[in-house]
């Protein structure tokens, strides 16, 4: 890390700590610079390029609370490091809460303390990078606004473009609707092979007759139905990347051509012997374990380790929901121009039920929830009566709404119905399961089988333990 480039700002009142920070940063490479007054540093933040803040709690006249409000409506990506005494503790935890970095209570340690400064600025190095990453995305091709703001994504993003300027194999992994396309179009329009082809395959949407003459291409009467010589994906995506989706779905004899391609770089179309040179990036994924596969011999191991050079596995929304408002925002948009609706937002008790809903079909899921909301949205703001049934929380539940709605099968309904009714009832008597069993008229063994089922523990509980039961 090449400390020379950043700038440090130091807000503090104690004169002989402000100086003694001072200068020990600039013995180790940073450009400090020292305010004794929130009121002047924030008058020096608004004129000057700053990477960090140390940001003393108790100060005279604007207090560090009120700065550090003010800082971050200015710039939110700066890092603030507070300084506090430890009968400030309790206020400096709320500034973290507020977005902080951390906080180091005094006398400080120094060595702490760079080491909390070195972690600071590598993350706001990274957020800043997404920060770019996201804005050359918009300027390079018309895929916009795709939403990484979560800490689960960032380091994903990260690899996805050191690996892009590299010509090695691309394994995404994750399950259906996280993003693998999404991660593929990135790779590939940051690379050097923007200005050519970007060719996708879905390998299970393919009869297993018609994947190798797909894939290699075929010559005229190489087959039944063959009745013109045919470039296959290959061919076409030659200087540029082909994305293999489904990889798992191949059969085993167009596993063992595929890695062939892989290891010579040719291709030789079904009816002929000739070879043909190609020149692409190979990006695959799956939502299967391969390793799993390659174990059960359901996938060819060599095959696996030449696809598996760098691997990319994307988490699913269940895991990044910090990232479902900035995805509904994105939503809200696409369809309001498809549809020529104005709808503005989405309310709180909608966003509560979508933050809660568990979203086995993920992003993909939230964009159909979001669509079909929108196309039958009675106002300008999508209310929880918008929403599919079942992902509404019990208490924005109508009876007769699940009754009525014909997209449900009687099975659904009723599983919607009784999650409704174990969920209020639970919360009636604060998750206390004898008391809820009791009411409900079933065993507390049976009532922690259906809490099991339909992951109705009360937020913050890690297991079913965790419930009262007493």
């Amino acid at each position: 890390m090449n400390n020379n480039r950043y700038n440090i700002l130091i807000v503090e009142d104690d004169k002989a700590a402000g100086k003694t920070i001072f200068y020990e940063l600039r013995d180790r490479g940073y450009q400090p610079y020292y305010f004794e007054r929130a009121e002047e540093a924030l008058v020096f933040f608004q004129q000057d390029t700053v990477d960090l803040i140390l940001l003393d709690y108790k100060l005279p006249g604007m207090s560090g609370e009120a700065f550090f409000t003010r800082i971050k409506e200015i710039n939110p990506l700066v890092p603030v490091i507070f300084m506090t005494v430890l009968n400030s503790v309790d206020k400096a935890v709320q500034m973290l809460k507020m977005g902080a970095f951390t906080y180091l209570t005094k006398p400080l340690r120094m060595e702490e303390l760079f080491h909390d400064i070195a972690n600071a600025l590598e993350k706001a190095d990274l957020v800043k990078e997404i920060r770019r990453l996201q804005e050359d995305l918009q300027k390079t091709f018309s895929f916009k606004n795709y939403v990484f703001n979560s800490e689960k994504m960032q380091p994903i993003i990260d690899i996805a473009r050191r690996a892009a300027d590299s010509n090695a194999n691309i394994l995404l992994s994750g399950e259906s609707g996280t993003g693998k396309d999404v991660i593929a179009n990135i790779i590939h329009h940051l690379s050097k092979r923007k200005n050519n082809k970007l060719i996708k395959i879905n390998l299970a949407a393919l009869p297993e007759t018609l994947i190798e003459a797909e894939l290699f291409g075929a010559v005229k009467g190489a087959y039944t139905g063959a009745i013109e010589t045919r470039v296959g994906r290959f061919e076409e995506a030659h200087g540029g990347t082909l994305f293999l989706d489904e990889i798992a779905e191949l059969s085993p004899a167009v596993q063992v051509k595929l890695l062939r391609v892989i290891q010579d770089r040719e291709i030789t179309r079904l009816g002929t012997n000739k070879p043909i040179n190609v020149d692409i990036r190979l990006i695959t994924a799956t939502n299967k374990d391969l390793q799993q596969w390659v174990k059960e011999e359901k996938f060819r191991e060599d095959l696996y380790y030449r696809l598996n050079v760098i691997h990319i596995h994307l988490p699913p929304l269940r895991e990044r929901k910090q990232d479902i408002p900035h995805l509904i925002d994105l939503f809200i948009k696409k369809y309001n121009e498809r549809e020529s609706k104005q709808v503005k937002a989405i309310s709180r008790d909608a966003l509560s039920d979508l933050m809660k809903y568990h979203f086995p079909g993920n992003i993909r899921e939230l964009e159909n929830i979001i669509e079909r909301a929108l196309v039958l949205a009675k106002s300008d703001i999508l209310t929880s009566a918008d929403l599919p049934v079942f992902v509404r929380s019990a208490e924005n539940l109508c009876y007769d709404t699940i009754i009525d709605d014909n997209s449900l099968s009687l099975p659904n309904k009723l599983e919607v119905i009784e999650k409704s009714i174990l969920e209020n009832t639970l919360k009636k008597y604060n998750y206390h399961q004898t008391r809820a069993a009791q009411e409900l008229g079933i065993s507390e063994s049976t009532l922690r089988y259906k809490i099991h089922t339909y992951k109705l523990l009360k937020k913050g509980n890690s297991g079913n333990q965790a419930l009262n039961s007493q």
